[in-house]
């Protein structure tokens, strides 16, 4: 009883402490029966939080909060971990009311720079708006990037919006030092570059209007808008966002958003439409590149790989070899289609007005990635089976 009054008698002498922290306790299941490495996490937290501390094990892991509505609140938490096959762990979180500086070190990097036509100067932002929708000769590497060690993705500010790749021999990042355009000295050093001419097509996963059996851009419109919401450490997180889209005799608003995991090569995206996006066919993709192979299940997932020359300039770059693969869940889809440059899926959003889909690239160039179609082929077939985790609240 002396024992129970006294720890009564603690608690009421700490209302601070209970009021400005929560301790969270996520069970998270491994289902299948590989082991997985670096697996992304995100889960809801309550408002009002603004900082916290991740142990797995009793060893502290990097993790960020981030406003993902953009009402100036932090409400979800995320980070990687490593788990075994069909293993459950515990991951505790502890949620904090107080600020906090993250001092972990970054496993990815997002940019976006204006550029000063006269001086060639760029200087860094996190937002880029344009009521014309173009600022793709303003905007230096015409538009956000972002990257994680494995992979690095761009979206052109322009009416394609289209999702161009950067591809690595090396893991690591690079875009802070390479700014996308690599010197000789940094190419000898080993550094990655582009691996994609994607011209008018749909790249990989770009989103496409679709009208008289071919996919058009997302033009004309009222405003686009570039945002970097979150740049680490262990996730990114860039919108394209897009008003005023006259499409299908509707006008359209969408909000296009990636999201890429350090230690992933693959990039989530989510679209959101306005109500008169709602009901509307749209397609999205990968490019069909000429001598390619391709597959396709016909229930959202196709895939292609091929060689072409990235860029323009064929005498300082050598042609490339890429794997491009888009899995998309079959609620979304109402039909395979193809025009001249492009393997799609016509695409419809749910109920809430929502798209969402997964891409995944791999580059032949990589020394830690695959090396031919076939395998290409089976770790597509592999990544679209994968099972997320489960994640529950203990």
């Amino acid at each position: 009883m002396k024992t129970r009054n006294l720890l009564l008698s603690l608690a009421a002498t700490l209302p601070l402490v209970a009021c400005t922290t929560k301790k969270i306790d996520l069970l998270i299941t491994n289902p299948s029966s590989e082991v997985r490495v670096d697996e992304p996490v995100a889960y809801k937290i309550p408002v009002g939080y603004k900082s916290a501390i991740v142990t797995v094990d009793g060893i502290e892991i990097p993790s960020q909060l981030d406003d993902m509505n953009e009402d100036g609140v932090k409400d979800e938490i995320a980070f990687v971990m490593d788990i075994a096959a069909a293993e459950t762990k515990t991951a505790k979180i502890v949620l904090s009311k107080k600020e906090v500086e993250n001092k972990y070190p970054s496993r990815v990097h997002a940019q976006m720079f204006f550029r000063n036509k006269e001086t060639k100067d760029i200087t860094p932002t996190d937002t880029a708006s344009s009521p014309t929708g173009n600022l793709y000769n303003q905007l230096h590497h015409h538009g956000p990037a972002f990257e994680s060690e494995l992979m690095a993705y761009r979206l052109y500010f322009d009416r394609k919006q289209t999702v161009d790749l950067y591809g690595k021999f090396n893991k690591g990042l690079e875009l802070a030092e390479s700014l996308w355009y690599p010197t000789d000295e940094q190419l000898e050093k080993g550094f990655g570059d582009d691996i994609l001419r994607v011209s008018g097509s749909v790249g990989i996963g770009t989103l496409k209007g679709w009208v008289k059996n071919k996919a058009i851009h997302i033009d004309p419109v009222t405003n686009r808008e570039a945002r970097i919401l979150a740049k680490g450490p262990v996730r990114t997180i860039v919108d394209m966002n897009v008003t005023g889209w006259e499409y299908q005799g509707k006008t359209v608003d969408v909000k296009s958003r990636f999201i890429l995991f350090a230690g992933q090569r693959e990039s989530q995206v989510i679209h959101t439409f306005n109500e008169e996006g709602k009901g509307l066919v749209y397609a999205t993709g990968v490019q069909d590149i000429k001598g390619s192979e391709h597959i396709s299940d016909g229930k959202g997932m196709t895939a292609i790989w091929g060689t072409d020359w990235p860029v323009n300039d064929t005498v300082k770059y050598a042609k490339e070899t890429v794997g491009l693969a888009v899995e998309i869940p079959q609620n979304y889809i109402t039909t395979e289609l193809k025009d001249k440059p492009n393997y799609l899926y016509g695409i419809t959003p749910d109920a809430e007005g929502k798209i969402e889909y997964r891409m995944v690239v791999c580059a032949e160039k990589e020394n830690f990635g695959v090396k031919s179609a076939s395998d290409f082929f089976k770790f597509v077939a592999d990544w679209k089976e994968k099972q997320p985790l489960i994640i529950k609240e203990k």
